[in-house]
């Protein structure tokens, strides 16, 4: 499990880290600290909640990379898994296994990003009068 998420967690981090960076110093932080905000709930209430947008558009498409990562550290560490089953299926030229274990894939996939767009709605006020024009 480490060995698929190293790479994805340093990624995050470092999405996270910039976006709180820029969102620390947005004019609505300064506000915040001027009408004496504590500290907690300037970087809680303010900076996380609008950080967190691009923070979780980059995780979402992290864990489809890691949907995908799973059938090679599968294959070279001969977990058993999906992936494992796909790259089996192909050299066992057993197609209706592979088809399946692609839509399977796919639907994970799909489910996945309507989860982040969802999730989108519920931190951006704006999305949902988008949506709802």
């Amino acid at each position: 499990m480490a060995t698929l998420l190293i790479r994805p967690f340093g990624v995050l981090v470092q999405v996270v880290r910039g976006a709180m960076v820029s969102a620390l110093s947005a004019p609505y932080v300064k506000v915040a600290r001027g009408k004496g905000a504590s500290e907690p709930r300037v970087v809680f209430g303010h900076a996380l909640r609008n950080a967190a947008a691009p923070a979780l558009t980059v995780a979402g498409d992290l864990a489809v990379g890691l949907v995908n990562g799973a059938v090679v550290v599968e294959t070279i560490f001969g977990w058993p898994g999906i992936g494992k089953l796909m790259i089996d299926s192909v050299l066992q030229r057993d197609f209706a296994v592979l088809q399946a274990a692609v839509l399977l894939t796919a639907l994970a996939i799909f489910a996945l990003n309507m989860l982040v767009d969802l999730l989108h709605a519920l931190l951006d006020p704006r999305v949902r009068q988008r949506a709802a024009a």
